[in-house]
């Protein structure tokens, strides 16, 4: 039957400024990609009216916040990645009026919001970066971004070596007002999304602006895309030879996690602190190492930052344990909670990932073992839930929405997919739009089909399908997040203990509380550590022995 969850804790209108004991610290917060999530106008494509009137399903789901992905006003050029003006709704997803109205309804139903910001780069239609190419060489306005001459006999070379993380060279050759060759621009993304120059005291300005904008309409925080990016180092300087995949920040770059990044925060803290309500700031932070993580989220910056490096790990004991005890490790020092996420809107879904040989990365373009993946992703969400910290879930991983992985090309939006190099380009993979019945043309998504393809296969997957079924990976999920507010041992704290158990399995134990977990492909037999509370799969127990079957996890209260 369906679980009646208890409401998420909202924390107080009178936290102080800099509390670090807030909601955030062990919640569990759910990414809406609104362009997928519910379509309230039938055209086809998510919006906020949508979101709006499926937020008592996330109520009941159990989490304690909604993480919205970019409704700006946008040209679309990067899924809304790329703004053109940041105090305004897109007309795709609604108007302010809708974003103020869904902002209500959430905290009428004890949810908080968090929304995206977007701050290394504009769209090239944001109204700096238009008036800077009409005004050309010599205006004001070109020093908000990276504006710089070419190399060469005549310009006719990009400034540096740098390479778009999309593909192809990170610098786009501007025409002069007269018609000719001009100066090149930074964009670390696509050609449409030019960098912001963060020396320039307009651009914090702005910004600053920005968040207090959507804090006075009552957001709950900010997740901060690219937040390892905004400065530069110093003069620009060349690559050299290097990685293609180590431009995502897996290795030291002159443009990523500077440590000029850290002032900018501390800023920003200053910011959300004069409010009341325990607002949060979340980085997007893909750095070479845990620690160099540790450094967005000290007492005076943000309060999270995403964990990709778990998101990263394989399905194998020792590997998830590594990561495990060095991310606490990590974020200890500082005070702050580790963040574990298994699925967002960039990267393949953990039931399809985890259905596929380890190695092949984050972006994978085969099914695998279907009943594998899911069966591991099961077993993953219970160990993610069972850790000290916040949890991410991604829309549609409570229902073991796999990736779509053979989206035909002309129905793909990606902007890496259309580029020669870099990224593989199957993020479209992960953003079809989910299931909420079982029939219908777009299976509840809304009246008016769907923006991306859904396969045949997704009703057997939907709200509607696995709502009140035994078993079912959405009664899973409610299950496991209703214990994890019900169960002192499970969110809080910033410490595991690894009890004794057979290779391949792991045995975590919290205050009144283990999780067993069996990363094998066979079963394994071990004493059973207490009276069992939850499993991803069928359990029995012997006596004082069970039986782990493969790929299976396991929650115990003692």
């Amino acid at each position: 039957m369906t679980q009646h969850l208890a409401a998420p804790s909202t924390g107080t209108s009178d936290d102080a400024p800099g509390h670090r004991t807030g909601w955030w610290q062990d919640a569990v917060i759910y990414q809406v990609y609104p362009r997928s999530f519910a379509d309230g106008n039938g055209d086809g494509m998510g919006d906020l009216a949508g979101v709006t009137a499926r937020l008592p399903y996330l109520r009941d789901l159990g989490v304690d916040a909604v993480w919205l992905s970019p409704y700006y006003a946008s040209p679309q050029a990067d899924a809304g990645y790329d703004v053109a003006d940041y105090r305004a709704i897109d007309p795709m997803f609604g108007t302010l009026h809708d974003a103020d109205a869904l902002i209500r309804e959430a905290h009428g139903l004890d949810l908080r919001v968090i929304v995206d910001l977007v701050p290394n780069h504009s769209s090239d239609q944001h109204e700096w970066f238009k008036r800077a190419l009409a005004e050309g060489p010599g205006s004001a306005l070109r020093e908000r971004y990276h504006f710089r001459p070419g190399k060469g006999s005549d310009g006719e070379l990009p400034p540096n070596d740098w390479e778009s993380i999309f593909g192809g060279p990170a610098w786009t050759r501007t025409t002069n007002p007269d018609g000719t060759p001009g100066e090149w621009y930074l964009h670390l993304f696509a050609p449409e999304q030019p960098d912001f120059n963060w020396e320039h005291p307009a651009v914090a300005d702005e910004f600053r602006s920005i968040l207090r904008f959507w804090l006075d309409m009552g957001v709950d925080g900010f997740r901060v895309d690219v937040a390892h990016g905004l400065v530069k180092a110093e003069g620009l300087p060349d690559l050299g030879s290097h990685d293609q995949l180590k431009l995502l920040g897996n290795d030291v770059m002159p443009f990523f996690d500077q440590d000029g990044v850290h002032e900018i925060y501390r800023s920003w803290r200053t910011v959300l602190d004069e409010y009341s309500g325990d607002r949060v700031l979340v980085a997007e932070a893909w750095t070479p190492t845990v620690e160099r993580t540790a450094n967005y989220v000290r007492p005076d910056e943000m309060h999270q930052a995403f964990n990709f490096q778990y998101l990263t790990t394989a399905w194998n004991a020792a590997e998830l344990r590594a990561v495990i005890d060095s991310s606490l490790d990590a974020m200890r020092p500082v005070g702050a909670p580790t963040t574990w996420v298994l699925s967002n809107h960039d990267v393949t879904r953990h039931a399809t990932r985890f259905a596929n040989p380890p190695g092949l990365g984050t972006q994978i373009r085969t099914p695998g073992d279907r009943e594998l993946g899911l069966r591991r992703a099961r077993a993953a969400t219970l160990l993610m839930l069972a850790l000290p910290g916040s949890a991410y879930v991604y829309q549609g991983e409570e229902l073991g929405l796999p990736d779509v992985t053979d989206l035909p090309d002309e129905a793909r939006q990606d902007p890496s997919f259309f580029r020669a190099e870099g990224q593989d380009g199957f993020r479209d993979g992960c953003r079809v739009p989910i299931p909420w019945t079982r029939e219908g043309s777009s299976y509840g998504f809304g009246s008016g089909g769907s923006w991306l393809p859904q396969p045949d296969t997704w009703g057997e997957l939907s709200v509607e399908a696995q709502t009140g079924v035994e078993g079912s990976t959405l009664e899973l999920y409610r299950a496991a997040i209703a214990a994890r507010r019900e169960h002192p041992g499970l969110g809080a704290g910033t410490d595991v203990e690894w009890l004794d158990a057979p290779e391949g399995v792991l045995a975590l134990g919290r205050p009144g509380f283990v999780c067993t977990v069996n990363t094998t492909s066979v079963p394994v037999r071990i004493a059973a550590p207490g009276t069992l509370l939850l499993a991803s799969g069928p359990v029995a127990v012997d006596g004082t022995t069970v039986e782990l079957p493969a790929d299976t996890t396991v929650w115990w209260t003692v």
